[in-house]
């Protein structure tokens, strides 16, 4: 699937699974790319990841042939995005959106001019998305995290953004928008179940993608049933940890037999 294709897709909001990159492990990041997701995230907020990770990152994605790669830039700014598009990703989803004038800040770094403010330098870029800007435009997706309790109380002007392509959850720091002591916090379970569905809703009314981040694949079809479009799981690093937790379990009570 090519990066317009991936573009389309999403857009017309079918679903689509993806999984998270957190660790600088460009041969993980292959393998990770081959077994089937419609794309790959990678981390460059909270993830262990600096600029030249991102980019072997991104090369491993393409060279697996499969998953499109997108990057979680560091901050609502142009030079990252910018950053994160020229090294060949299929777009970006930003953090901290608050306002619609976030959101339209977003999309202008996403696009060349006469339709944004994004500078030409496609040093990747154009090998796989694009390479005209107008070509370049159509095959970029740009997705606005809504995490904040000022993102959340004007999520439906947000979704509503020209241009803007989707938004995502990020249930951890939603959980304390709506005041959680700690992500995941029963005590507010209702008002993080309110918050979402308020999300899902403002995303279909707009005729937008909507993604929520689920911590394991079981997850993923509660919320895609729900309405949301797509979903990306947990993250490499969390998944190497079960992994590592579970043999070890499993050699010791084979050790106590």
């Amino acid at each position: 699937m090519s990066a317009a294709e991936f573009a389309r897709e999403l857009r017309a909001r079918e679903e689509l699974v993806g999984y998270w990159i957190a660790l600088d492990a460009p041969a993980a990041t292959e393998r990770i790319a081959r077994v089937g997701y419609d794309y790959l995230v990678v981390d460059v907020q909270h993830g262990l990841i600096g600029h030249s990770g991102m980019i072997n990152a991104l090369l491993a994605i393409d060279a697996a042939g499969g998953a499109k790669g997108l990057v979680r830039v560091a901050a609502n700014e142009p030079s990252g995005i910018g950053h994160a598009l020229d090294a060949g990703a299929a777009g970006v989803i930003v953090p901290l959106v608050d306002t619609p004038e976030d959101a339209a800040a977003a999309v202008e770094a996403t696009r060349y001019p006469p339709r944004g403010r994004r500078s030409y330098g496609p040093m990747r870029s154009g090998l796989r998305v694009g390479p005209r800007p107008i070509e370049a435009d159509e095959s970029t997706v740009v997705i606005a995290m809504i995490e904040t309790a000022q993102g959340l109380a004007n999520v439906r002007e947000i979704c509503a953004t020209a241009g803007l392509d989707g938004v995502y959850v990020g249930p951890a720091d939603l959980c304390l928008a709506v005041g959680g002591a700690h992500p995941g916090d029963p005590d507010v379970a209702e008002e993080f179940e309110a918050a979402v569905e308020k999300i899902q809703s403002a995303a279909a009314e707009a005729g937008i993608a909507a993604g929520f981040h689920v911590s394991d694949g079981e997850g993923a079809g509660p919320r895609l049933a729900q309405g949301y479009t797509f979903a990306s799981i947990s993250c490499d690093l969390v998944h190497l940890e079960a992994a590592a937790v579970g043999h070890l379990r499993a050699a010791k009570g084979s050790a106590q037999r």
